[in-house]
Formats: structure tokens, sequence, C-alpha cells
């Protein structure tokens, strides 16, 4: 039988083990550490969660038990712990995870690395996904809900503006999404206009670099850097031309499965602050 070969995101191939169909036997029951939030969250949405024997302590949604599963942190995994669960498949990011990381637990099991820009990236994980695990009716109605979900996100932001945004993750010192990121991806299908989408990944900035830039509205996100009331009352005392807003950073930053879940929350953003958005749109 030949064998079945699947390329990750950062293009290392690996072998497929036979399915249950191939075998004609039970089905495969494969043994998954994930070290993102977002493919933990997408692993159980497929139907894998009780696959899961170790997550980061940052995986946070999918309905596991995440004290008990786990193995560090996303930049500091327990590498010894992880290969002493003998799992059949590791889950990383590109983005997320450290390289030194991903070689150091290849020594145990095939590492598989995302690396996600925008949602035809996030197609491509979620089909994947399916063929690894043999799941590929679940994971080709998963892109298809989420298409039709951004299908009508698109018609409702039509006839709209497109307020000039910065969107921060970071304080003290301010970090900014830059356009070789999924959130630019995701601020544009959110209606809006990066005004930092020419510098790459997470630029440094100041307040005068954001009083200067043509942003009407600063989005302030929930993660990694939890900004909150205070930095709402901060920011808005910078100048009366730009609009700070507080947003959950899980629907611009994370892929999978969350966004079928974030092209609603897009539309009731608007929805919510129309009067505001609209305002400051010039």
């Amino acid at each position: 039988m030949k064998p079945k070969l699947i390329r990750d995101q950062i293009g290392q191939i690996f072998t497929l083990p036979p399915t249950n169909a191939d075998l004609n036997t039970e089905v495969y029951w494969p043994k998954i550490v994930s070290l993102v939030p977002s493919l933990s969250e997408l692993i159980a949405d497929l139907g894998l969660k009780d696959n899961l024997v170790g997550v980061s302590k940052f995986c946070t949604r999918g309905g596991f038990d995440r004290k008990k599963l786990a193995v560090g942190g996303t930049k500091n995994p327990n590498i010894n712990r992880i290969k002493n669960l003998k799992p059949d498949w590791i889950f990383a990011n590109k983005e997320e995870n450290r390289q030194e990381d991903v070689a150091a637990l290849s020594e145990a099991a095939p590492v598989w690395v995302s690396d996600i820009k925008n949602l035809a990236d996030n197609y491509h994980l979620i089909a994947s996904f399916g063929t690894i695990f043999a799941c590929g009716d679940k994971a080709a109605e998963l892109i298809e809900k989420i298409r039709r979900e951004f299908d009508e996100l698109a018609t409702f932001l039509a006839p709209k503006p497109r307020p000039k945004v910065a969107y921060l993750i970071w304080e003290n010192p301010i970090m900014v999404a830059g356009g070789d990121t999924f959130i630019q991806d995701m601020l544009n299908w959110a209606g809006f206009e990066n005004v930092f989408a020419d510098a790459n990944r997470y630029p440094t900035v100041t307040e005068a670099d954001l009083l200067q830039s043509g942003a009407e509205l600063l989005l302030l996100s929930s993660e990694p850097f939890p900004f909150g009331e205070t930095h709402l009352q901060k920011y808005a005392a910078m100048g009366q031309n730009l609009l700070p807003i507080l947003v959950n950073g899980e629907f611009f930053s994370w892929y999978g499965s969350r966004p079928l879940l974030a092209a609603g929350y897009f539309r009731q953003f608007w929805q919510d602050n129309e009067q505001a958005l609209l305002g400051v749109a010039r």
C-alpha cells in the first residue's frame, strides 16, 4: 500500500498512519498534544476532544480539563512531560511556539506546524486536520459554514465606510498589529483599514506615532495584553481625533473554528457601535 503523505504549513512532509478503512479494523484513535489555543479548540470542535492528552495552559476553549491536561505554556512547554505522554501527533504554530521547542518535540512525535495569515490559510488548516484525522466531511462542513458567515458579513458591511484603525496588542511598550498577520485579515473582513498595514508583524510604536498615523479608532485588544477601562481612559485623553474601543481579541486573532463565531461578533460590534463608527469615519 502506497503511504499517504501530508504537508504542514511550513513545508514539512509527514506520512499519515493507515485509517480504519485501510486496515478494515477498528478506528484509529490518536493521542494528541496541542500547544496552541486555536488548534485545541478546532480539534475539540472536530469531535476529537477526548484524544487530547496535553494542551498549553492558555488553551481555554474546547470543553476539556485544561488543568489536568496542561503541559506548560506556548513559549515554555514541558518537553519531558510531553515526551512521556507518547503522543501520536503534536500541533504547534510558527508564530506562537519556539523553533527550538518544535525541534526537541520532533524527537517524540510528528510536530505539525501551522502558519495562518488569512482565511484561505485557515481553510487549508481545517481541511488538513480533516485528512489527518479521517473526518473530512466534518471539516468540509465547518469550512462551508465559515465561508457562508463571512459572505453574509461582507454583504452587511458593503455600504458602510471603512474607519481607519490601529489595533493594539500590548502596552509598555505599545505594540500594534501589522499587515503580515491574521489580525490584519480579520480587520479587513470586519470593515476596517489598518493604518499599520505596511508594517510587518507587531511593531512597537509611540503615542506620537498613533496620533500621526491617521487612525480614527484605537482597538484595544483583550489579549495578549488585557486592556481594560483604565487604558480606555488613557487613550481617550490622547486626542479628540482618536476613539478607543475595547474589543475581544479572540475574534481577531484566533483561527481554527473560532472564525465561525467571529463574523457574528464583527456584525454585532458594528450594530452596537454604529453611531460612533460612522461618526469617526471621514
